[in-house]
C-alpha cells in the first residue's frame, strides 16, 4: 500500500517569498529516505493565517484524501503561531500520544521543547501532524514518530491485516 502525504509549510515570509521554505523539502527527503513506502503526493505554503491553514487542511484531507498531513512551522508562543488552533478546528479527533511523544523525545535535546504546542489528529481517514518550523527539527520529530506511522493509517483505512498486527505486536510487548 502506497502512503500519500501532504506537506504543509506555514510561514508567513515563505508564504510572501521572503524567505525560501526548507522544512518542507527536508522533511520530504526524510520520508523518501526513510519510508519507501510513502509518497509526497502534495506540498504548499501557506502564511500564518488560521482560515488559510485550516482549509488547506480539510481540502488536502477531504478532497484529495492524503492518508498523511505534515505541517511544520506554527506551532510555538509567537502570537502568529496558530497552527494548532487551526489544526484542532478541522480534526474529529485529537491523537496526543504523538505530540507527546515528539515532546517527549525533543526533551532530551532541548529544553525549549517543552514550549511546543504542536496537536496531532485524525480528519476522517486522514493524520494530520504538526512538526516545528525549523528542518532539523520537524525531521528529528518525524523521526521519533516514524515508526508507528505505518500501522496509524493501516488502522486510518481499516486494512484488513491492522487489527491482527496490532494483536501481535501488543502480545510481543512491544506496544501499538
Amino acid at each position: 500500500m502506497v502512503i500519500h502525504v501532504g506537506i504543509l509549510t506555514v510561514s508567513d515570509r515563505s508564504a510572501r517569498g521572503q524567505r525560501a521554505d526548507l522544512s518542507g523539502p527536508a522533511l520530504a527527503q526524510a520520508i523518501a529516505d526513510h519510508w519507501p513506502a510513502a509518497t509526497v503526493a502534495e506540498a504548499g505554503v501557506v502564511p500564518d493565517e488560521r482560515s488559510e491553514i485550516a482549509a488547506t487542511l480539510a481540502r488536502w484531507a477531504d478532497e484529495l484524501r492524503l492518508d498523511l498531513i505534515l505541517s511544520t512551522g506554527g506551532t510555538g508562543f509567537a502570537p502568529r503561531d496558530v497552527t494548532p488552533e487551526a489544526t484542532r478546528s478541522v480534526i474529529d479527533r485529537e491523537a496526543p500520544g504523538l505530540a507527546e511523544a515528539m515532546r517527549g523525545e525533543s526533551l532530551r535535546v532541548t529544553k525549549h521543547a517543552m514550549l511546543s504546542r504542536a496537536v496531532a489528529g485524525i480528519r476522517g481517514r486522514t493524520l494530520i501532524v504538526n512538526l516545528p518550523g525549523s528542518p532539523k527539527a520537524a525531521v528529528e520529530n518525524l523521526a521519533t514518530i516514524l515508526p508507528v506511522l505505518p500501522h496509524a493509517i493501516e488502522l486510518l483505512q481499516e486494512a484488513p491485516d491492522a487489527e491482527q498486527h496490532h494483536a501481535t505486536t501488543e502480545g510481543a510487548g512491544r506496544g501499538a
